[in-house]
């Protein structure tokens, strides 16, 4: 299973050269940074995101703080017709992965993007980067309403067979292990945050505060209040 890739470009011309040098790859498009982050915001598997700098109403530097905040770990690389040291330090600063100037070499560009890869199993049909790319599209996707069925869509499996080959690799079913990761998403913002209980039950998805908070309960036995106070992390490493 090729990994995934999105483009995200008002030049439709473009975004079809682009999408035949990655011919390799998947490719979703994008004609500008808030079709992207609607994109992002639904139940996804991109890997890594081609992203330009100058499109109508949302610049592409503005795109990339919000995708960093939507997914921090998604690969971006940002293109440019612009050739200046300030812009390459604002992109730099936004934590783009890599900043390539338009034209740009092919070579050199998939380069990059196998680069940022890298870090994602080499061998893409073995069971191993399947199970891995399972994991992978559950975590992103952590705050979002999502099914069995929307992952076994994304890695071509059944279903029926994607929950027994879940429970086999991980002793844990798939309602549980996506209720595992929501919960420590919770203790990390949590520590790390002074998002309010309100707030942390939005974004990962429940209808209302009561039903998240009965839930972290059973899970940590503790409040979440209890929990932020008894950290020793919070407020940013300070005890608080």
């Amino acid at each position: 299973m090729a990994y995934q890739i999105l483009i995200v470009d008002d030049d439709a011309d473009f975004r079809q050269e682009m999408a035949e040098c990655l011919s390799r790859y998947r490719v979703t498009e994008a004609r500008n940074g808030q079709e992207a982050i609607e994109i992002l915001k639904r139940p996804n598997a991109i890997d890594c995101v081609v992203l330009d700098v100058i499109m109508p109403q949302m610049s592409g530097i503005e795109v990339l703080r919000q995708i960093r905040t939507l997914q921090p770990n998604l690969g971006i690389i940002i293109l440019t017709g612009q050739s200046t040291k300030d812009f390459a330090i604002d992109a730099l600063k936004a934590h783009a992965d890599d900043y390539i100037e338009k034209p740009f070499e092919v070579d050199k560009f998939l380069r990059s993007i196998q680069k940022i890869l890298d870090s994602k199993s080499k061998t893409p049909h073995s069971p191993i980067y399947k199970m891995d790319r399972i994991k992978r599209f559950i975590e992103n996707n952590v705050d979002k309403k999502m099914s069995l069925n929307d992952v076994a869509e994304e890695v071509c499996l059944s279903p029926k067979y994607l929950s027994r080959y879940f429970k086999k690799n991980t002793g844990l079913g798939f309602n549980e292990y996506r209720l595992k990761l929501k919960m420590q998403e919770a203790q990390r913002i949590l520590k790390t945050s002074e998002a309010t209980v309100d707030q942390i039950s939005l974004k990962l998805g429940y209808k209302n505060p009561e039903s998240f908070i009965r839930i972290f309960e059973k899970f940590v036995n503790a409040t979440p209040t209890q929990y932020r106070l008894k950290s020793k992390d919070h407020p940013n490493g300070r005890k608080r």
